[in-house]
């Protein structure tokens, strides 16, 4: 291992969003800070066995901001006694509402360098659709806030395929990103998920349908082309030098470590989790083992999510061999049909083949024999 990256789940959350399936609770003080207590303590013993620079740290939840300063700090500074490089990336999501301009001053003078709002849209009924409690006026202001605070890599998030969502409502939401500057913007098409809220009530939901999702994904790819962003994964767009370096580490399937409830980590050829359990964490519980990974289909399958793809030069570095002969020929009617594009360099999808990722980069995955890994690609290994 080269590097490694440091994911932190916080799960604290002020309310729960219908479309959410992430672990997120509500949470006070005393609980928060039985958290921070358990982060550090669990921290601590994994620095024992962890010696490769720390290069990327994200802290995800839930809405991480809540815990506040203080206790973030606490939380960072266990981090930094790693092998911590000191040009790390450090990342940190927030939502609007519980946007401060002293917390993200406090916050960046710790240490965060990357901030990830949860815009999600910019227009007022879709945000009210999606359950958030922020306003457009309040996410413009926590922009603002961030920059002033010293963040010059800021990401915001953006749903496609929400009910009542117009190409135009789209455009409006991407012109608010670009107009803000944002450095990369996360465009995510709404995915009903078991168990949520907005999965309880379905047959009540009036969600475009698969044509409509297509417009909307490509009217979001060629808006942000127009804006200056570049894609390198299926829903990530950044302007030249600001890609996410930590989801860089999920696509190239290089190791990172996970903490928290519900945290998924890759390490020495091996996943594991943290179950979804607050007070189970708290109590010391250790993660669960979840197989082997890192194997030569899981590597095709990540880096098919890429723009760049699958790239021979990279196959052969990991593997010692050539790309299989076989998934090249898996690919040849697939380019024929416009959804994949094959040279010497490297097997990768086309626009059109992302929308139908599924399908494509599993019947790619059949070159590998036996078929050994999932083919769902939407969030197979906990990735964000």
């Amino acid at each position: 291992m080269d590097s490694i990256g440091i994911y932190v789940h916080v799960p604290f959350c002020s309310g729960k969003c219908p479309y959410c399936d992430f672990y997120s609770i509500c949470g006070n003080a005393e609980a928060m800070d039985a958290y921070t207590d358990a982060m550090v303590r669990v921290l601590h013993l994994w620095r024992r066995s962890i010696h490769p620079p720390v290069d990327t740290v994200y802290f995800g939840g839930g809405t991480p901001v809540l815990l506040g300063s203080s206790r973030l700090n606490r939380i960072l500074t266990a981090i930094r006694l790693f092998n911590c490089d000191p040009d790390a990336e450090i990342t940190i999501e927030a939502n609007p509402a519980a946007a401060q301009e002293t917390l993200f001053q406090e916050l960046h003078e710790i240490g965060f360098n990357r901030m990830s709002l949860g815009l999600q849209s910019a227009n007022p009924a879709e945000l009210r659709f999606l359950g958030r409690r922020h306003t457009v006026e309040q996410a413009e202001a926590a922009f603002y806030s961030a920059r002033t605070a010293g963040f010059d890599r800021i990401s915001l998030d953006l749903m496609l395929g929400l009910q009542g969502q117009t190409i135009a409502s789209l455009r409006r939401s991407i012109d608010f990103c670009a107009g803000l500057g944002a450095d990369h913007v996360s465009a995510y098409l709404l995915k009903v998920e078991p168990g949520t809220p907005f999965a309880a009530q379905a047959d009540k939901l009036n969600l475009p349908d698969e044509d409509e999702q297509a417009a909307f994904y490509h009217e979001t790819c060629a808006a942000l082309r127009s804006h200056g962003y570049e894609q390198y994964e299926i829903s990530n767009f950044a302007r030249p030098g600001f890609a996410s370096r930590h989801n860089l580490k999920y696509w190239h399937d290089e190791p990172y470590l996970g903490i928290g409830p519900g945290a998924h980590s890759f390490l020495d050829g091996r996943r594991f989790y943290y179950s979804r359990d607050l007070n189970a964490f708290c109590a010391g519980a250790e993660p669960i083992p979840d197989g082997s990974g890192g194997d030569a289909e899981e590597y095709a399958m990540l880096a098919l999510r890429l723009t760049e793809g699958l790239r021979e030069e990279s196959y052969r570095a990991r593997f010692g061999r050539p790309i299989p002969e076989k998934l090249r020929v898996k690919a040849q009617p697939l380019a024929r049909a416009g959804l994949v594009r094959v040279t010497g360099e490297a097997v990768s999808l086309t626009e059109e083949g992302f929308l139908l990722s599924n399908a494509v980069i599993g019947e790619l995955l059949t070159a590998f024999d036996p078929v050994t890994f999932p083919t769902k690609t939407e969030n197979p290994i906990g990735i964000r």
